[in-house]
């Protein structure tokens, strides 16, 4: 990319070091300059609302801090110290060498350091995140690429009936990754499969990716990240995969998603259609319980959407949004820098949902650019609009009076633990924020439809049976 982006909402490919400390037991190991992996920890943890280091993050992250004399000589021999000191010092089940410009530039071969250094109890992959490789979208494929091919380079597959990997978001890019993780694999355990979810609190683990080529299916949930490793895998281990670009949530996008995987894996559809049908029936009965505030504060509920936000998040909002909340589609700015390949297939998704959505999908990783082009469109309609952003677009929010669901990074207003935007919890969750938005304007609230400010003020507590 050869322009500057201002406020964007990714990294650099290092940032793949949270994609690392994203898998329980992984230990990530820094062959870059000094300060490289404390930008991606900041960025990607702490204005990411507030993730925490995790087992060996933050100022834990073993580093080589490169410095000029790696650059004239090379950097893979300070490497090979540096892992033979973690190994004594930090315990782990898994050991990810990620390289940063330095490195790359140089040319070190952090591949082959690694290679030299795996052993069975110190089982060790190399790869390179130079910066200039791309964002850190691209870097999380690289990450989980690399594993694959060399951790499980002469893994031979016992396939597993019921057994599914998943890829799908990007740990900590994703500041909901954690809950969103968690209602996948719930889902998915629903239609009684074995889930190697591969991330997050609900993952058993480095051994959930030994099993990777036991898998009967792989999954992705997303137009482009995580596709590359499935391909990998038909190639590697002949696994078949199920590629739904789009992730599903609420209720009607959430069942379709069941039913599909349910088709590919010929599973019993009497026992699926049974768990879909207690979730949808749950489902309902929250949505029902909102008809009072829907129907009351009717003038008052945000109608056009604009979604700033990547492709993957995007497509599943844009859906259910329009679907299930009958909003209108204004503009869908994604933010993470889709390869070529993928640009027509999420162009296709977003118009698939609704003709509204056509043309109004816009490329575009500057966030000050999105900002300034959705208050220009806001002026024109003049309309109530919902704004699913991060926290650099609560000021547009403000300023234009509308309702801003944090959504993406960076986000420094909310301290995030297991939420989830995705799948029937994460519909509910995110009506729930929605219409809080109403009130939390400071310019609705109960007495809005009993009695008007004035009245208030004028009457005070006499109407309850108080005096002035």
């Amino acid at each position: 990319m050869s322009t500057i982006i201002q406020e964007a909402k990714f990294t650099c490919a290092l940032g793949a070091q949270q994609s690392v400390l994203g898998i329980p037991g992984a230990v990530p190991v820094i062959h870059a300059g000094p300060g490289c992996s404390q930008r991606q920890f900041s960025y990607l943890s702490v204005g990411s609302g507030y993730q925490g280091e995790g087992y060996t993050g933050g100022g834990q992250i073993p580093c080589t801090n490169s410095s000029q004399s790696e650059v004239v000589f090379g950097g893979e021999k300070k490497l090979a110290k540096l892992l033979d000191a973690t190994y004594k010092v930090m315990k782990g089940d898994l050991y990810v060498v990620l390289s940063g410009c330095t490195a790359g530039i140089v040319g070190d071969d952090v591949k082959q350091v690694t290679y030299d250094h795996s052993t069975k109890e110190h089982p060790t992959v190399g790869v390179d995140t130079s910066g200039f490789r791309g964002n850190n979208y691209k870097g999380h494929n690289i990450v989980i690429e690399g594993i694959i091919d060399q951790l499980l380079e002469e893994a031979q597959p016992n396939v597993r009936k019921g057994l599914v990997n998943v890829f799908s978001v990007v740990p900590f890019q994703d500041p909901y990754w954690r809950g969103d993780l968690e209602e996948i694999k719930r889902i998915l355990e629903g239609l009684g499969l074995e889930v190697n979810i591969l991330f997050g609190y609900g993952s058993k683990g480095v051994s959930e990716w030994y099993d990777i080529p036991n898998a009967e299916l792989n999954i992705v949930l997303s137009p482009w990240v995580g596709l590359g490793a499935a391909k990998l895998c038909e190639r590697r281990f002949g696994t078949p995969y199920l590629h739904n670009p789009v992730l599903p949530v609420g209720l009607k996008d959430t069942s379709a998603f069941l039913r599909k995987v349910a088709e590919t894996l010929s599973l019993d559809r009497e026992k699926t259609e049974d768990f879909i049908k207690s979730e949808e029936r749950r489902y309902k009965q929250y949505f029902v319980s909102m008809g009072d505030v829907l129907s009351d504060y009717a003038p008052y509920l945000p109608y056009d959407l604009y979604l700033i936000d990547d492709s993957a998040y995007g497509l599943g909002t844009a859906r259910f949004c329009t679907n299930e909340l009958g909003m209108i589609p204004q503009a869908f700015f994604d933010i993470d820098v889709p390869p070529a390949t993928a640009k027509e297939l999420i162009q296709a998704s977003l118009e698939e949902i609704d003709e509204a959505w056509k043309d109004k999908l816009i490329d575009e990783p500057d966030n000050a650019i999105i900002r300034k082009a959705v208050e220009q469109r806001i002026a024109i309609r003049q309309t109530k609009s919902l704004i699913f952003g991060s926290s650099w677009d609560k000021d547009l929010a403000e300023r234009t009076d509308n309702i801003l669901i944090f959504h993406s990074a960076p986000i420094t207003d909310n301290v995030i633990l297991n939420k989830t935007y995705v799948g029937y919890n994460g519909g509910l969750n995110l009506m729930q924020d929605i219409y809080s938005g109403v009130f939390n304007r400071k310019k609705v609230s109960n007495l809005t439809h009993g009695e008007t400010e004035r009245e208030r003020n004028t009457y005070g507590t006499a109407k309850t049976g108080g005096s002035n």
